[in-house]
């Protein structure tokens, strides 16, 4: 106990022993004092995290017995050496603290410390550049196939604030992309191919030439910013296939050539037989080609309440008559039992005598 003693709380000097009765006496007060910066941890593995000027400060929570830590940031810049400090955030509960207001352009000291009420750890201190410790994200690419060649549009990337998107190419002025594409198929990684073709542009759009028809290429973009020395992250793969190289082959001239004759004669063929009927109609129903006599023309010009052209004659005379005389056929009985009577005297029939009678008085 006496080597604890000697050792001294918290402070790790060595103490008299004839000072030791009254630093008993007085140990309950001056612990507090003595100890109030070593009672809190450091912040441990304190970082910064930047992708295209979006920083974060981030750390490790201290290993600390009670809860309710609560942690404070400031910041000073390099530039003005005799400057104080200024509070960017207090009172966090979360171990990050969102660090993109400062300024791009500007180099930065960034300290960082844990608190639980009266007490705190030491600061923590960072150095941070936003431009020269960011990471350069990757950048936006379209790809499209046409007439044998790959077109390749890139934008951004961007630095995105407060709802606000600004190109980064804005803030460091000199600026170019890195293409790279290659063949699909092959199993090495694309970034370590000797086979990989790059080109190196200044604009934002591209026309990858000279490529083999009818195959799929997969295509890589990145920032390069050489003044800087930054190299940017790649964009996610995209694969296109390629068409022909643009010359068209005899064979499809050709058939285009043959069908569109073939389809122009059948449209012509078609509108003249239709025409053509429907001339014969219109003719056939408009213009007959029989002639209506002139007296039914007459006849069928006056109104019906006009007079007849043509007598009316009597019924009587309308009526024509011819003279019907009816013959009976007798039984063959009735020939056999009166055989040389019917020889001799004939008898006619009742209807014949009247027919007879009828004419006689006509």
């Amino acid at each position: 106990m006496g080597a604890a003693l000697r050792a001294g709380p918290c402070s790790g000097l060595p103490l008299p022993l004839p000072l030791l009765p009254s630093m008993l006496l007085l140990l309950p007060l001056l612990l507090p004092l003595l100890c109030v910066s070593g009672m809190i941890p450091e912040p441990r593995n304190a970082r910064i995290t930047s992708v295209n000027l979006h920083s974060t400060l981030q750390w490790d929570a201290p290993r600390f017995p009670r809860g309710n830590l609560t942690y404070t940031v400031q910041s000073k810049s390099i530039y003005y050496l005799g400057g104080s400090f200024e509070t960017l955030r207090t009172e966090l509960r979360q171990p990050w603290c969102d660090v993109s207001s400062l300024s791009p352009y500007g180099s930065y000291l960034l300290q960082l410390r844990a608190e639980a009420g009266q007490l705190h750890s030491p600061w923590v201190t960072l150095t941070f550049k936003p431009m020269d410790d960011t990471t350069i994200g990757p950048p936006e690419v379209r790809l499209k196939s046409e007439s044998g060649a790959l077109h390749v549009d890139v934008s951004g990337p961007f630095a995105e604030h407060e709802q606000e998107r600004w190109p980064l190419r804005l803030y460091y002025g000199s600026w170019s992309y890195r293409i790279l594409y290659w063949r699909k198929g092959s199993r090495e990684h694309p970034a370590s191919a000797s086979w990989v073709a790059q080109v190196d542009t200044r604009h934002s759009s591209e026309i990858l030439a000279q490529l083999e028809p009818w195959t799929v290429y997969c295509v890589r973009v990145q920032a390069l910013i050489p003044e800087w020395n930054k190299t940017g992250q790649l964009s996610r793969e995209l694969c296109e296939q390629t068409t022909h190289n643009g010359v068209t082959p005899v064979w499809i001239i050709v058939t285009v050539l043959v069908g569109s004759m073939l389809v122009v004669g059948t449209a012509f063929t078609v509108c003249f037989f239709s025409s053509f009927y429907l001339y014969r109609l219109f003719k056939h129903v408009f213009c007959p080609s029989y002639i209506f006599p002139q007296h039914l023309k007459e006849f069928l010009s006056k109104p019906p309440s006009a007079p007849q052209p043509f007598p009316l004659l009597p019924q009587e005379e309308l009526l024509v008559c011819d003279k019907l005389t009816v013959i009976s056929e007798q039984p063959q009985t009735l020939r056999e039992g009166s055989g040389d009577e019917a020889s001799g005297t004939p008898e006619l029939p009742q209807d014949s005598a009247q027919g007879d009678s009828d004419s006689g008085k006509a």
